[in-house]
């Protein structure tokens, strides 16, 4: 058994060490009652071109990314198949604009608790991968959430 957990351990080191995404500054939305949906944010750059085509949690069946943009003077939220992460360049999932949701929770998201999600790239060659990423659940509103600096900074 110390075997088995020693050596997961050690793949998960492995594969943080050869990530080709960094991932700063996760957090993600706190949701009050009722709430069935929430928002993950953070910073991506990749080492080489790359796109994010997929994100999961154990939080929830409903995970995506999406965009936000203005059509005639309204904020519509859509789902995207992929999001280009140009190498070298940071692309923020931030609110207002790209972004991880997550909807049909199971349970509220807690301020304070972690909030788990897998994000699935695909390189220029067609090679898949995946990421698991922390993100500590932040109270904020709309207005000063984009300006959260968490000071935290994950990369799994």
């Amino acid at each position: 058994m110390l075997k088995q957990l020693i050596t997961a351990i050690c793949l998960l080191a492995a594969a943080s060490a050869h990530a080709q995404v960094d991932v700063t500054d996760p957090w993600a939305r706190a949701t009050g009652k009722g709430q069935k949906a929430t928002g993950v944010f953070m910073n991506l750059t990749a080492k080489k071109a790359t796109r994010l085509v997929g994100v999961k949690s154990e939080l929830t069946p409903v995970a995506q990314v999406h965009k936000m943009k203005m059509d005639k003077d309204v904020m519509k939220m859509q789902s995207i198949k992929a999001l280009d992460l140009p190498a070298g360049q940071t692309v923020s999932l931030k609110p207002g604009s790209y972004h991880v949701m997550l909807m049909d929770l199971k349970a509220p998201v807690a301020e304070g608790s972690h909030v788990v999600v897998t994000l699935m790239f695909e390189d220029a060659a067609g090679v898949k991968t995946q990421q698991e990423v922390h993100a500590v659940a932040k109270k904020s509103s709309m207005g000063s959430a984009d300006k959260h600096k968490s000071g935290e900074h994950h990369s799994h």
